[in-house]
């Protein structure tokens, strides 16, 4: 005898979703490497551009000196900072390096906030 098929839920509130720090760290990956897929063009065109001559330099210093285009490069700096260290811890615990559930939970929080404090330095760096 079968057992009687469950109802779908027919509500799903994605906002009361507890993640895991880990689900967090690897969300953050892959949201980190879209950003850097779509700024990637634009980055080094600007690089490009600063490296063609002195008044293109300070063209480009003074179009990235305003405080909102600095926190847009900050993002930046944090998606390529999470990316990486992310990156690394995953190449870490797939050779099996903490893959235990305490070391893969403080090893999350470590590519958190250590991406936040990177991006935020260079923020403050640049806002200054």
């Amino acid at each position: 005898m079968r057992a009687p098929p469950q109802a779908a839920p027919k509500f799903l509130n994605l906002l009361q979703i507890r993640f895991p720090i880990g689900a967090i760290a690897s969300i953050g990956h892959r949201v980190s490497g879209v950003l850097l897929a779509f700024t990637l063009p634009l980055l080094a065109l600007t690089l490009d551009r600063s490296l063609s001559s002195e008044v293109e330099f300070d063209a480009v210093r003074n179009l990235v000196s305003a405080p909102w285009r600095a926190l847009f490069l900050a993002l930046i700096v944090w998606a390529a900072a999470h990316h990486l260290m992310a990156g690394v811890r995953h190449l870490l615990m797939d050779l099996g390096i903490g893959s235990r559930l305490s070391q893969a939970r403080t090893s999350a929080w470590a590519v958190i906030v250590a991406a936040a404090i990177v991006a935020l330095a260079c923020a403050a760096r640049w806002l200054s």
